[in-house]
């Protein structure tokens, strides 16, 4: 099996550098001077840096060369996601097409795998999240993911394509259950690392773990995902591994909430859009979820951070 990584980020580097042990494979990058850089010092400093790139690892600006492998990783924003794959339609159509993004689209309330559907029809989609930071997939240490994909055999064959000496993935078919835990897990950060960085304290943040889990258990029965999926790695795992690292850029933008601190406009924070899409879809079905609003309002500057936990606090008292 043929594979590429389209997004040369620091997780889509992660993620061909790890695959690559498995065989050839082929990186793009949209930037020139990055990709002429990577081939030249064989590193991706700018975004994954100390990270040695195999030399089985091609990196290429050439779209049409990158979507000619049978399975494409696609390493882009949520965000950007649906603009990427209308630009490409074309050379995607008929392959099977790998979301490794995690987030809910604004402007449709929905997951990368039914962004993937809609744009590409003829492609077979599918989703590989779970607890992962890209400098430990990079050098090699264990990590085990999340392999979603509706049709069970591609989904098996995917599994034991994608499976390497150190990345481990283990499969569902409930590809909504998959998405929504590695969406709001990010929603969930952010209020952790604003609880943190307002120096609430550890026992806050268990709380706000555990409260937003039973939210994301919530919304998932909402969208017709199984409980279960939302206990294992692409739930449940994600949520502990964000919420608990400054290593997270939603954990990281949430501490610089809290402390009420600046944070580069650069880097690509999807639990600020998810916050939102969630909390219009909440709204709209008469949903509780009052972390997520909190977050959403905390993000878009409506709340700051002592209203939000006094919010929080002030709820009615209830059954766990």
């Amino acid at each position: 099996m043929s594979v590429s990584v389209l997004g040369a980020g620091a997780f889509g580097t992660a993620l061909a550098i790890s695959l690559a042990g498995n065989g050839p494979v082929t990186l793009w990058s949209r930037d020139r001077d990055q990709a002429r850089a990577m081939r030249d010092t064989r590193r991706n400093e700018a975004r994954l840096p100390g990270a040695e790139l195999p030399a089985n690892l091609a990196v290429t600006t050439d779209i049409a060369q990158a979507a000619r492998a049978e399975t494409v990783l696609l390493a882009i924003p949520m965000q950007k996601l649906r603009a990427a794959l209308a630009d490409q339609r074309s050379s995607l159509t008929g392959r099977t097409l790998v979301a490794c993004c995690k987030g809910i689209e604004v402007t449709s309330g929905l997951g990368p795998v039914s962004v993937i559907a809609q744009m590409v029809p003829d492609a077979c989609p599918a989703l590989l999240t779970g607890p992962s930071f890209a400098d430990d997939i990079a050098r090699g240490l264990p990590t085990a993911l999340t392999l979603a994909c509706e049709n069970a055999e591609r989904g098996q064959s995917l599994q034991a394509d994608l499976t390497t000496a150190t990345l481990r993935l283990y499969r569902t078919t409930d590809v909504v259950g998959a998405e929504l835990g590695g969406a709001l897990k990010n929603v969930m950060a952010i209020a952790c690392g604003a609880c943190i960085g307002a120096g609430l304290g550890e026992s806050a943040r268990a709380a706000l773990m555990t409260r937003g889990f039973a939210e994301m258990q919530r919304f998932a029965r909402l969208r017709g995902a199984r409980t279960e999926t939302l206990m294992g790695l692409s739930g449940l795992g994600d949520l502990v591994l964000t919420c608990s690292s400054d290593l997270s850029r939603n954990f990281r933008f949430g501490l610089a909430l809290g402390k009420g601190q600046p944070f580069d406009s650069e880097t690509t924070v999807e639990g600020v859009a998810t916050a939102s899409a969630v909390a219009e879809i909440a709204k709209a079905e008469g949903l509780d979820m009052p972390i997520s609003a909190s977050v959403a309002d905390l993000s878009l500057g409506a709340y700051s951070v002592a209203e939000a936990i006094q919010t929080l606090l002030n709820r009615p008292l209830k059954e766990e």
